[in-house]
C-alpha cells in the first residue's frame, strides 16, 4: 500500500501551523489505511508490551505502529522510538 498514511500521521502533519495551504490540500487527498476491527484493543496490548519491557511507548507511536502491523506495511521513519515496537511486534521499518 505505497503512499498510504495512518490517520494519526495525517493528523500530525496537518497540525503544523506553518504548513502551506497547498501542501495541506495535497495531504488531505492521500489515501489512508483503514482502521480494522479490534485495532484499539491491539494497540493497547502492543503499548502495554513495550511499556512492560521498560521502554517508552507514546500513544501516537503505538497507534501508528499498530496500523502498519495490521496492514502489513513497513513504516518509514527517522524516529528511533519505533525500534522498541519492532522488538515486541511484527512491525517492519524502512530506513
Amino acid at each position: 500500500m505505497p503512499g498510504h498514511f495512518t490517520s494519526v500521521v495525517l493528523s500530525e502533519l496537518l497540525s503544523d501551523p506553518d504548513l502551506h495551504p497547498e501542501a495541506s490540500e495535497l495531504l488531505k487527498q492521500l489515501p489512508l489505511l483503514e482502521i480494522q476491527s479490534g485495532y484499539w484493543q491491539r494497540t493497547g496490548q502492543l503499548r502495554a508490551k513495550v511499556i512492560a519491557s521498560g521502554h517508552r511507548a507514546r500513544l501516537a507511536d503505538s497507534l501508528i505502529a499498530q496500523s502498519c502491523i495490521d496492514h502489513e506495511v513497513a513504516l518509514i521513519t527517522r524516529d528511533r522510538d519505533f525500534a522498541n515496537f519492532v522488538r515486541h511486534s511484527d512491525l517492519k521499518l524502512l530506513s
